[in-house]
């Protein structure tokens, strides 16, 4: 078995799913007293959050960087980022470390095209629903059509994921909120939705759409226990 590296935090809720979902599913295909071999460094997301909401990417980039080498030399065999906003980093993160990053991004890709499903919608913070790092890597490598909210809606969802979820309020009135914006996506051709925000999976299950929902953390856990059991 190959040793995971998580560079988590980012928040440290949805970090405690991968954890949870790693063991669970190594468990789950091991039997006995399986466990997964796991290196974990968590980031202090405060510090995290000023700097995206500064602009101040290169700093943040800084602190990546230096967790995935504290990741790195804690003997993960490859690195995977808690996170889907902070792969804006990946390619820096990348250049610096030894070892592989496992792309939040490639792993759900696959299994939406599992599904034969061609036109998705995207659901997560404002950087990650606007910038081209994800949707662009879906696009370009993936050939995904990826559509996301109006910018009303794109604000909601950034606000509940910073000012509720990441704090661990979980509110029935977003849950509402947030379906009616994927009835909106649905509405425009949305075959499923990636839930991209490893946070969103908190508020939103599938009895809260009517098409497939791609839980971006649950999935990228999964592929991690595929490449350590390799």
């Amino acid at each position: 078995m190959k040793t995971i590296g998580l560079l988590g935090g980012m928040s440290w809720e949805s970090t405690v799913s991968y954890y949870r979902t790693i063991n669970e599913e190594i468990k789950s295909r091991l039997g006995k007293l399986h466990s997964g071999k796991i290196v974990l460094y968590s980031v202090d997301f405060q510090e995290i959050e000023v700097l995206q909401h500064q602009g101040r990417w290169d700093d943040a980039t800084v602190i990546m960087i230096d967790g995935a080498k504290r990741v790195q030399a804690g003997g993960a065999n490859f690195l995977v980022i808690c996170t889907n906003t902070m792969h804006r980093m990946v390619d820096e993160i990348q250049s610096q470390i030894e070892i592989p990053v496992l792309h939040i991004a490639d792993a759900t890709a696959s299994a939406v095209k599992q599904d034969g499903i061609t036109k998705v919608g995207l659901l997560g913070t404002r950087f990650t629903m606007e910038e081209d790092f994800y949707r662009g890597r879906l696009v370009r490598q993936h050939s995904l059509d990826v559509i996301v909210p109006d910018e009303s809606d794109r604000n909601v969802v950034h606000s509940v994921i910073y000012d509720e979820l990441c704090l661990g309020k979980i509110l029935d009135s977003s849950r509402r909120s947030c379906a009616e914006i994927i009835e909106k996506l649905v509405s425009k051709g949305a075959q499923g939705i990636i839930l991209g925000c490893t946070e969103i999976a908190l508020l939103v299950s599938p009895e809260n759409s009517l098409v497939p929902l791609f839980d971006t953390a649950g999935i990228h856990a999964l592929g991690a226990v595929s490449r350590a059991l390799e």
